[in-house]
């Protein structure tokens, strides 16, 4: 580990409610939002288990959820650290489930090679590769491809559509065995994954030592400016331990020789910035100081800032279930379409409301027949929604609002209503 970075230590409490920084090691003080003790926002319930939950039988873990700011260096993140292991080792998110992220895989690749040139030939990794989604585009382009995908679940799945994977977590060790056995990467690609990272050190010089002196880490992450001027609260849960802007990853990425020279937005899950990385040294492209100029003009790094962010959530908590109880006043049970970490965390911090849904469904084969975690709402096949044609369905993967109403057009032909909840909740006409 380069410089300052080495010695900071991860996340932990300071004091009662603080914690310091995972970025800069600084204390935070006090959260800016609590949204109480909620289960890990992926940890599905069989029948079995519900069951023995409700019958006190069995005890359902409950962690806080507390949001904080790190007013030296920028960084907005959660207190609680659950191991990794716990969370990823077995998985259940899979990208290959929306057409959308199908599409999004095709412009990565293109930009890409838009920066760097054909590929065809050169070795490109993938840090949580998921199950292949984004590699099959560089792999039917004629690179290398390599991924690192700690679920060794979904790695059997990209294992056996072609795509090499080596099951493990990324960071400075992993990077080492890989750099021996395949040499350096001319192109990197993590997308959605720092936030998940304990160790955002390891992670960062893991990167400095696979990349090639003139290779390219694409790093993409939900942005903090849609999270906040949104009011997406909903995407805070246990896995997600930092909400990311420029500010806080250019400094990250400074104290292991790498730069941050460029900035491209995208609108997938509610919002999204791909940064490009480069080793020190590249001039990074005005995109970067325009964020910057942007973050500080929003104050993104000011603790009142987050204030009126934690007011709004209240207000939007407050109107949904509000209008779920108010929907589901005539005796009619409502639904969910999708069964998203976002949308447990949003289900599990309301105080009314929830007892109206009768059910969610989603495309995830590997979470129908589960329930819900906190809730306990069983999750169906999408087709469900025809078959039981509730009045009202609230949209909880509603970062794919397009695709889903295209895809239930029949549903919606027959009478049938989507809610958005966010920003502010509405039946969308």
């Amino acid at each position: 580990m380069r410089g300052a970075a080495r010695g900071i230590p991860a996340a932990r409490r300071d004091g009662e409610r603080g914690l310091n920084c995972r970025f800069c090691g600084a204390a935070t003080g006090d959260p800016v939002l609590q949204l109480g003790a909620q289960p890990p926002a992926n940890s599905f319930l069989t029948a079995v288990q519900v069951r023995e939950v409700e019958a006190g039988r069995l005890a359902e873990p409950r962690i806080p959820l507390d949001l904080h700011l790190c007013s030296a260096c920028g960084l907005v993140q959660i207190a609680e650290s659950l191991p990794p292991e716990t969370l990823f080792s077995d998985y259940i998110y899979l990208s290959g489930t929306s057409d959308l992220i199908h599409r999004h895989a095709e412009r990565v690749a293109d930009l890409a090679e838009a920066a760097n040139g054909s590929l065809r030939g050169h070795l490109v990794v993938e840090i949580a590769s998921n199950d292949g989604t984004v590699l099959r585009r560089f792999r039917d382009r004629g690179s290398r491809v390599l991924g690192v995908e700690p679920a060794a679940n979904v790695a059997r799945i990209a294992t056996e559509a072609g795509i090499p994977t080596r099951v493990e977590f990324f960071g400075e060790a992993s990077a080492r065995r890989v750099r021996e056995e395949h040499g350096r990467a001319r192109v990197m690609v993590a997308r959605h994954v720092l936030a998940h990272v304990p160790d955002p050190h390891g992670f960062a010089e893991g990167v400095a030592q696979l990349l090639a002196p003139d290779g390219l880490f694409l790093l993409e992450a939900p942005y903090l400016e849609p999270f906040f001027s949104r009011t997406e609260f909903d995407t805070i849960y246990h896995e997600h331990l930092a909400y990311l802007a420029a500010r806080p990853l250019r400094s990250l990425f400074e104290a292991h020789g790498l730069a941050l020279v460029d900035a491209h937005p995208f609108e997938i899950h509610g919002g999204s910035m791909l940064y490009t990385v480069r080793p020190a040294g590249a001039t990074p492209q005005p995109s970067i100081a325009a964020l910057l100029r942007r973050e500080r003009e929003l104050g993104l790094g000011e603790r009142v800032t987050w204030e009126r962010f934690a007011a709004r959530t209240g207000q939007v908590r407050a109107r949904l279930g509000e209008l779920l109880e108010s929907l589901g006043s005539s005796g009619s049970r409502l639904a969910g379409y999708g069964a998203p970490a976002k949308g447990n965390t949003l289900l599990c911090s309301l105080d009314r409301g929830v007892s109206a849904l009768a059910f969610l469904v989603d495309r995830n084969p590997w979470k129908q027949g589960r329930y819900t975690p906190g809730t306990h709402l069983p999750v169906r096949p999408p087709e469900a929604l025809a078959e039981e044609q509730p009045p009202y369905t609230l949209l909880l993967a509603w970062n794919f609002e397009e695709e889903v109403l295209r895809q239930q057009d029949e549903y919606r032909r027959r009478g049938g209503r989507f809610i958005r909840p966010l920003p502010w909740p509405e039946v969308i006409p």
